[in-house]
């Protein structure tokens, strides 16, 4: 596989909003922290992004992405900072792993420590959309090289050295020419006192000695031995219990309560309407609460508060429709909730009748009508995805403690600065006074980004004056939203008399979003492309799901080019790597989202894994590959057919996500993509019947078991010098076509509608 081989220099631009800054500890030390970042310079194509230096000279008061925080002690304890969320994708361990790097520290040494929401000292405090990594690379690698770099200029200066005499390793300052050396403790102080540098040297690639290498789990240990880590762990001393009561369908609210009897039951506190956000609210981007009012019940013990949840006496009524205010990060709209006790069916009648009326076109390349109206053959074909419910392991929950004078709340959630600025405008309260603390999420994936669980118990806590846990049952977590959106998306293929594709066409809409990205492969691949979508008004709430519109496009695009290439009379790999060829040599368009390049790369490369070439002719093997987070993904899936269900019994993959920071973890986290999006594809779906959610609980919401994983998974990464990309979402999208192609190479048959279940093939 080739290496890039980047520029050798790199510097960046000054911006007085973003910057490196350098205080003294209580008790001496020094502390190195980054603060403030510009959102609208971050950019999310793959085309655009930029290779790593191998050598980089950059200016820490550039403008930054994301933030590192060092504090080294004078009795040398170095403690690195973990601000962003930890949701099981490993940044806790990650993110420190790099400032240790640039800060060439000896790891086994290094402190981290999970903090809290601080937007003093941190921007960008949340996980989702698998950037962490991305747009923390050259910040936290910066902190890490400009803590260095001082520590350097003040053993210089006490040993009155210029400072190239001084060298580091292991936390170690060293002047080798005449023996002297220093523990960076002995330093800190020192160094707290001096000028942040204006320019740092970052170490090339090839010198790396953390980064590149597996590192364990920072919150391992912690996790097998059940030390409290998540939210639901939480204790303190007079807490009470809340817990909710919703509406049983979407599209109701509440009419009126009956508590008479409950406030009579053991351990019940009170029982109270609460209402997260008011009517007039502008709602910001996470903002989505599925229930204008809830019924909060409140007692001493879990058991009591369930039992009085039981013996509620709740009145529901259906809902005119209504708009809300959105603020969409600075895209103002209204938003339409229609009424109505919607249901499955009637959610793809409607889609079966946009597919066919006018939608909006989001890409034209070419004469797409003409190509079709003169092809010597179409081929079409239409998939559909249902909703899907997260079903976290950790169902929600979070700590309140609220008083006149300050709001404590601790918990899982995945956009703590969004959701503090809510939760200020809710109860109003001025920011400074508001202390959200951050746990180990049990669970995440878009679900705890919508953190009105959060307001919930920050007004039940209030209206109590008394710490508050509010938990939601397994029951009211799968009830309440958030879901995927239900998707369908229609494609054509034209052909000319030799099969060689001439036109492509997209169609997609979802119930309520679209899932459309009008500029991934193949845009840019085909003369005559056109791409449009629709929408259909819904009551019920959604929101992020892993890989979000990406993890049923891929389905639907990767399903529809293996037939395109059983059509053509190609090798489903060949093919997709002829297309890439053309958009490589020959693009058409200049919007395209992907390099073709490295599109290829991890399709050429899981064929040589796979052994795709020996293995086709005798095993039923799938494959699939997708551009999504700024990552190349692709799977060759083998598997049987027994006893009328579905055994996978190899996956082999192969992803360029750039520079691998920690393998061991990337694997993890790719391992559980699969299997996660096997379970998705063969069992996943969430219907309505007249606004009700018909699964509440596993028994009837199906999940892949243990004995239905693959039994083997290869993985392989692309090696390069690129700045690394994402990696807890990416390799989820493309497990669904790989799956539906191995099925129809098992079976002879397609499979159009997820989930995959294999009552078609029975029958």
């Amino acid at each position: 596989m080739a290496n890039h081989n980047p520029k050798a220099t790199s510097k960046t631009t000054y911006n007085r909003r973003s910057f490196l800054k350098v205080s003294a500890l209580s008790g001496g030390g020094m502390m190195l922290g980054i603060s403030d970042w510009g959102l609208g310079a971050v950019r999310h194509r793959g085309s655009d992004l930029k290779r790593a230096s191998q050598s980089q000279i950059v200016n820490p008061q550039s403008e930054i992405f994301l933030n590192g925080f060092v504090k080294i002690t004078p009795d040398n304890v170095i403690k690195i900072m973990a601000p962003n969320p930890e949701g099981g994708q490993g940044v806790k361990t990650s993110m420190p792993m790099i400032v240790a790097e640039e800060l060439d520290m000896d790891w086994k040494t290094v402190v981290i420590e999970q903090v809290g929401l601080d937007t003093k000292h941190f921007t960008r405090q949340f996980i989702g959309g698998s950037q962490a990594i991305h747009q923390g690379w050259k910040p936290l690698r910066t902190a890490g090289a400009t803590a260095r770099q001082m520590l350097r200029e003040a053993a210089a200066k006490q040993w009155q050295v210029p400072v190239d005499e001084v060298t580091t390793e292991a936390g170690v300052l060293y002047l080798k020419a005449s023996g002297k050396s220093a523990k960076y403790g002995d330093m800190a102080t020192a160094a707290a006192g001096l000028p942040v540098p204006e320019n740092v040297k970052l170490k090339a690639v090839k010198d790396f000695k953390i980064v590149g290498t597996s590192r364990k789990n920072v919150d391992g240990l912690k996790i097998i031995t059940g030390k409290p880590l998540y939210g639901i762990d939480q204790r303190r001393e007079g807490m009470l219990i809340a817990m909710i009561a919703h509406p049983p369908a979407f599209g109701m609210k509440l009419k009126s309560v009956d508590d008479a009897a409950v406030r009579k039951m053991p351990g019940i506190k009170d029982v109270f309407v609460v209402k997260p956000m008011m009517d007039d609210y502008e709602r910001q981007f996470f903002d989505t609460c599925t229930f204008p009012e809830v019924v909060a019940i409140v007692g001493n013990s879990t058991w009591e508060v369930m039992q009085a949840k039981k013996a509620l006496k709740i009145d529901w009524e259906t809902f005119a429709d209504y708009t809300e205010k959105k603020n969409m990060m600075g895209r103002k709209m209204t938003a339409k909730v229609p009424a109505g006790l919607e249901s499955t069916a009637d959610h793809q009648a409607k889609m079966v009748a946009m597919a066919s009326k006018q939608a909006t076109v989001r890409r034209k390349d070419g004469d797409p009508e003409t190509a079709f109206k003169n092809a010597a053959k179409v081929i079409e074909r239409t998939y559909t995805g249902p909703h899907l419910a997260h079903n976290c392991m950790e169902p929600m929950n979070f700590f309140a403690h609220v008083t006149d004078d300050k709001a404590e709340l601790c918990g899982p959630l995945q956009k703590p600065e969004n959701t503090e600025q809510t939760l200020s405008a809710r109860l109003g309260m001025p920011l400074e006074k508001i202390d959200i603390q951050m746990t180990r999420l049990g669970g995440g994936f878009g679900r705890r980004s919508y953190a009105h669980w959060l307001i919930e118990a920050a007004l039940i806590s209030q209206k109590m004056k008394a710490p508050v846990k509010l938990i939601y049952s397994r029951e009211d977590d799968m009830t309440s939203g958030i879901y995927r959106s239900a998707y369908s998306a229609t494609y054509r293929a034209g052909f000319d008399a030799n099969n060689n594709l001439i036109a492509f066409h997209v169609k997609a809409g979802g119930v309520p979003e679209s899932p459309l990205y009008a500029n991934r492969f193949p845009a840019g691949a085909v003369d005559n492309y056109l791409a449009e979508d629709w929408t259909v008004d819904t009551n019920i709430t959604v929101g992020s799901f892993r890989a979000p519109r990406s993890n049923f496009m891929a389905a639907a695009e990767q399903s529809f080019l293996d037939e395109v290439a059983e059509t053509a009379g190609k090798d489903p790999i060949d093919f997709r790597l002829e297309l890439l060829k053309r958009a490589q040599e020959k693009p058409v368009g200049t919007n395209n989202e992907y390099d073709p390049a490295r599109f290829a790369g991890v399709l050429e490369l899981v064929r040589e894994k796979s052994n795709w070439e020996q293995q086709k002719k005798s095993r039923h093997l799938g494959v699939s590959a997708y551009f999504c987070h700024d990552t190349y993904a692709a799977h060759v899936l083998d598997l049987e057919v027994t006893d009328g269900q579905p055994v996978v019994k190899k996956v082999t993959t192969a992803i360029d996500c750039g520079i691998v920071i920690n393998p061991d973890a990337a694997k993890n986290m790719t391992q559980g993509a699969i299997v996660d999006g096997l379970g998705t594809a063969l069992y996943g779906n969430m219907t309505f019947t007249k606004g009700v959610p018909d699964a509440s609980n596993f028994d009837r919401y199906r999940m892949i078991r243990m004995n239905e994983a693959p039994k083997k998974i290869d993985i392989h990464f692309v090696q390069n010098t690129f700045d690394p990309t994402g990696m807890g979402e990416p390799a989820y999208p493309p497990v669904f076509g790989a799956l539906a192609s191995a099925l129809y190479k098992a079976t002879g048959k397609r499979f159009y509608n997820q989930p995959f279940t294999m009552e078609s093939v029975k029958s």
